[in-house]
């Protein structure tokens, strides 16, 4: 019984850093219909910014957190702007090729800027804590608490206020939002801002749990492709709950099933559910 607590606990916090960079990803996808491939590199320098904050300029992890959020989210927007905004009138594979150029070349200027080797990130939340019998580190209930708070905030951002309705008026119609006066350039933007800004946030929640590499977005990005495949292209609340049965399936996975298969198992779980409901869980009737 124990066992299963704590390996909930674990799929709790796997779970909510795959959710945050599949929120990141199904936004910009909503909005853009862009499958950002570089969305993994967004992630993997959220966790080398907040690191060299941490290890190099002495920050606090929070304050190292915020640099990391605001440089990542300049980056995405000028990935926006530079190139995908250039590209809108495009084929859609030129999104595509461009999106993995960028991921290539942000992993050639990690690996360039801070080495290949594997980096291991402080945190000043390296205690353990004991509830009710049951061990957990202060970091693992750190991730569960700021990504659910995180994700609230986003909600409530996107439900309750004139620009995150536009953000949703974008990705249900791009060309009604433009008829109705949304300066959709801005839009995107904001979108990849919040992208990164997303993926910035997982990489440095995670990575004190994890390793900071070059090369460290690459398994979490496929994930998070499966978890908005599942959730449904450009769903939110989609993403999130895909992240989290993501989560699950994968630390039970690992403790009843074997712990060598447990990266296989986002993939069994994309073929089961697309199986029974091709379009995901919480598609949109539309597309």
């Amino acid at each position: 019984m124990e066992i299963l607590i704590q390996q909930l606990f674990n799929g709790l916090t796997i779970g909510s850093v795959y959710s945050l960079v599949a929120l990141g990803l199904t936004l910009v996808y909503g909005i853009l219909h862009i499958p950002n491939f570089a969305h993994g590199a967004l992630y993997m320098m959220g966790g080398y910014i907040t690191l060299t904050m941490m290890t190099k300029y002495g920050l606090h992890y929070w304050i190292a957190i915020f640099v990391s959020i605001l440089v990542v989210g300049v980056l995405g927007v000028l990935m926006e702007r530079f190139v995908f905004h250039p590209l809108r009138e495009a084929p859609p594979i030129h999104d595509k090729i461009a999106a993995i150029g960028i991921l290539l070349f942000l992993e050639a200027f990690a690996q360039f800027v801070w080495g290949a080797e594997f980096q291991s990130m402080p945190t000043p939340y390296g205690q353990v804590v004991e509830i009710l019998g049951l061990t957990f580190t202060m970091q693992r209930l750190l991730i569960v608490i700021s990504a659910i708070v995180v994700m609230i905030l986003l909600t409530l951002f996107l439900k309750k206020t004139f620009t995150g309705s536009t953000i949703i008026a974008m990705s249900q119609n791009r060309e009604g939002a433009n008829l109705v006066g949304i300066n959709t350039n801005k839009v995107a933007m904001l979108t990849f801002m919040i992208s990164g800004g997303l993926a910035a946030i997982a990489a440095s929640l995670s990575a004190p749990i994890n390793l900071v590499f070059p090369a460290m977005g690459h398994l979490v990005i496929l994930k998070a492709f499966v978890i908005i495949i599942l959730g449904g292209m450009g769903s939110v609340p989609g993403a999130i709950l895909g992240g989290y049965i993501l989560g699950f399936s994968e630390s039970l996975g690992a403790t009843y099933i074997s712990n060598d298969y447990k990266d296989i198992i986002a993939f069994v779980l994309l073929v089961l559910i697309l199986s029974v409901k091709p379009t995901g869980l919480f598609s949109k009737g539309g597309h």
